[in-house]
């Protein structure tokens, strides 16, 4: 990852996913210029900590009585179930599509330093400080 950020996660020893409440989100959208416009955002705002964007997938649906076959970025959005709602509404905001694709998993279990981190980097009254690590 380019810009790294080194996490000790020795003090996070013992901390669940379940006590972090962490979520993936996830969207598709047509273009790059939108995946990138939208992951932007999203962490700008501080409602992301990391998006992945994946290159273009096949995505085969029905919409308005047609089965279309179109191109699209998935957007992995890790946040926290706090800031759900805002994630929703910034997409709704942001997206070109007339209904998004906008489905929230919990993360059951993960890496200690790195749920902990989700949480750090979301923390808007601590600007800037997990980037200091």
């Amino acid at each position: 990852m380019n810009g790294a950020i080194l996490v000790d996660s020795a003090p996070f020893r013992g901390v669940t996913s379940s006590a972090v409440n962490a979520i993936v989100v996830v969207t598709t959208v047509g273009t790059q210029e939108e995946a990138n416009l939208l992951a932007e955002e999203l962490v700008a705002r501080r409602h992301s900590c990391c998006v992945n964007i994946l290159p273009i997938q096949r995505s085969v649906y029905r919409w308005q009585g047609k089965i279309c076959d179109d191109s699209e970025y998935l957007l992995i959005i890790k946040t926290l179930e706090s800031e759900y709602a805002a994630v929703e509404q910034a997409i709704q905001e942001l997206h070109s599509y007339d209904l998004p694709e906008i489905l929230a998993f919990d993360i059951h279990r993960g890496e200690a330093g790195f749920l902990t981190w989700i949480t750090t980097c979301l923390n808007k009254a601590v600007d800037g400080q997990e980037d200091e690590a």
